[in-house]
């Protein structure tokens, strides 16, 4: 599925790409924002289409990886990766409302509702960040990442604070970092 996946999307227009991609997904309507997010949170906003990709590819995201989406949203780039690399997905999200419009639109996907910053998963082994806090609770996110094996942290429009244990494997055009354990 993958290989026709990606195909497909090369042949939409690279601008028509993220429209494209909602459509595939039956992504129209996202619920609004809970107004008790917590301080530090940031809202629902969805990556684009082509910096998932580039994830994919420089992280080296396959099918025998656990992919877990930090902030996920209604599920849109949990359901893409996997669509594009066959990895097992997981999101977490802390909004309900979009955890349940990812669980309704997406139920072969593992969602986890609460603070990612407090919820460990321990079998992921490429972690997704777009931005979705900073400050203290990304820290407590970094610190309660597993370190028993190699995993890869891939950054969008967020510079990590310095982990000793985290190696800056790759940046791409200043928006995507890819940190490797060591």
């Amino acid at each position: 599925m993958s290989a026709a996946f990606r195909a497909a999307l090369a042949r939409a227009p690279f601008a028509e790409r993220d429209a494209w991609v909602d459509a595939f997904l039956g992504i129209d309507e996202v619920p609004d924002d809970d107004p008790s997010l917590p301080r530090g949170c940031v809202p629902y906003l969805p990556c684009a289409v082509d910096v998932l990709m580039r994830m994919v590819d420089q992280a080296g995201v396959r099918d025998n990886d656990v992919f877990v989406d930090v902030g996920s949203g209604v599920g849109r780039a949990a359901a893409f990766v996997h669509l594009l690399s066959g990895a097992e997905v997981i999101g977490i999200e802390i909004q309900p409302a979009l955890v349940q419009a990812s669980r309704e639109r997406f139920p072969h996907l593992s969602v986890l509702e609460g603070d990612a910053a407090s919820l460990g998963v321990e079998r992921g082994t490429v972690f997704f960040l777009y931005c979705p806090f900073s400050g203290e609770r990304l820290e407590t996110l970094l610190a309660a990442l597993p370190r028993d094996h190699e995993i890869r942290v891939c950054c969008v429009d967020l510079p990590l604070p310095p982990c000793a244990w985290l190696t800056l494997e790759s940046t791409s055009e200043g928006d995507l970092a890819i940190y490797r354990s060591r």
